[in-house]
């Protein structure tokens, strides 16, 4: 009977974790269960609740910052122009400090030099430093 009860914590808890979010109803519906497998083997009840206790409170201190940490951190994939600065491009009609073309991640974009006085020729290689606008501002590659 004990077993029942807390498999059904466990479904309810883990339920709650829709609302909730943050993985903690989540670990706690975790640790429900694994109470559900001792009060399996019929021992008091002072046992299933040290079990759920100690499940728990090792769930939320040792697994609940690890989920956190990998969703929280996950990075999207950013399709922004700023995303091309740092990659490299070729050189395609003279830059100068005021006008050009390189070819940029298989596309041609307008480009301009980072010191107005260089110049790089057709088949130079560059970074881009940065992206102003919709003209590249590029330097030497390195």
């Amino acid at each position: 009977m004990g077993a029942l009860i807390w498999l059904i914590a466990a479904v309810l808890l883990a339920a709650l974790e829709l609302l909730a979010g943050d993985f903690t109803l989540l670990l706690l519906g975790g640790a429900a269960l694994a109470t559900a497998g001792v009060a399996v083997l019929d021992v008091p009840l002072w046992v299933e609740i040290a079990a759920f206790a100690v499940s728990s409170l090792a769930l939320l201190i040792f697994v609940r910052p690890v989920l956190r940490r990998r969703t929280l951190s996950a990075r999207m994939f950013d399709t922004s122009p700023q995303a091309l600065v740092g990659t490299s491009a070729t050189v395609l009609e003279d830059v100068d400090g005021h006008s050009g073309q390189i070819r940029l991640d298989g596309d041609v974009w307008s480009a301009r030099s980072l010191d107005p006085t260089h110049r790089f020729a057709p088949g130079d290689r560059v970074n881009v430093v940065k992206i102003d606008g919709a003209i590249a501002v590029v330097w030497k590659e390195i």
